[in-house]
């Protein structure tokens, strides 16, 4: 068994713990801090640091953000303070935190855990993981090989940004019935579905444990199945990340 420590920064939440990163499971019960107003990244890196402080495991860091990273270095800020753009992530929090860290895209680290041990294990052709929260993530997978960064929760949909209409937040916040969102989920699966031909879509998210109530209202010419790791599956795939890079 070997232990990394995962953490994963949403828009509501920082969440970390240690992971078994051969059987892809929390060694405990993660640990949740409300991610800091306004959500700089000084203020997000001293969460982590104490997230991680008197942690012991060999090897980096994995850290799982909501922006798009390329070489460790944020390139975008949709649901974190604007002066994440282009701060150097990885560098940044390698000094804070005393040892080396892997920092990616927190869809994308989802996604790597749901490939390797959730809904897409074992899944070739293309695979869309999506997830739906405070804003909307996705981490598409080509013979399950990452195609990093997407952001389709961003793409263009009925004339507005994507997750300003479809976000898990909508529902949970009651702005919008189940029905009207579902209804629009199934419009903006469809686009997918016929832009990228998925063999594959998992519906992740913390709504993901609903999935059941709204099945029927997001049926698409395409097979759609409930993420099986749910809220674990970034701190997962952050740590899994770490792994792949040594």
């Amino acid at each position: 068994m070997r232990i990394i420590y995962g953490v994963d920064v949403g828009g509501s939440g920082v969440k970390g713990a240690p992971v078994d990163v051969d059987a892809g499971k929390l060694t405990r019960r993660r640990t949740r801090v409300p991610t800091p107003q306004p959500s700089t990244p000084d203020a997000v890196f001293d969460v982590i640091a104490e997230l991680v402080a008197g942690e012991v495991w060999e090897g980096p860091l994995g850290v799982a953000i909501p922006v798009v990273v390329t070489n460790g270095v944020a390139r975008s800020a949709a649901n974190v303070d604007p002066a994440w753009i282009g701060t150097d992530v990885r560098a940044a929090l390698s000094e804070r935190c005393g040892r080396a860290v892997v920092v990616l895209n927190d869809a994308d680290a989802a996604g790597m855990a749901e490939m390797r041990f959730g809904a897409g294990r074992g899944r070739r052709g293309v695979v869309i993981v999506l997830t739906f929260g405070t804003g909307v993530g996705s981490a598409v997978f080509a013979d399950g090989k990452l195609v990093p960064n997407t952001e389709f929760g961003h793409l263009t949909f009925r004339g507005k940004d994507a997750e300003s209409l479809i976000a898990a937040r909508l529902v949970e916040e009651n702005d919008v019935s189940l029905k009207k969102w579902g209804g629009r989920v199934r419009s903006y699966l469809d686009g997918l579905c016929r832009v990228f031909s998925p063999t594959l879509i998992v519906f992740g998210g913390g709504i993901s444990a609903r999935f059941d109530d709204f099945a029927k209202l997001i049926e698409v010419d395409c097979e759609v199945v409930p993420a099986t790791l749910r809220n674990q599956a970034g701190i997962v795939g952050a740590a899994l990340a770490a792994v792949a890079t040594e």
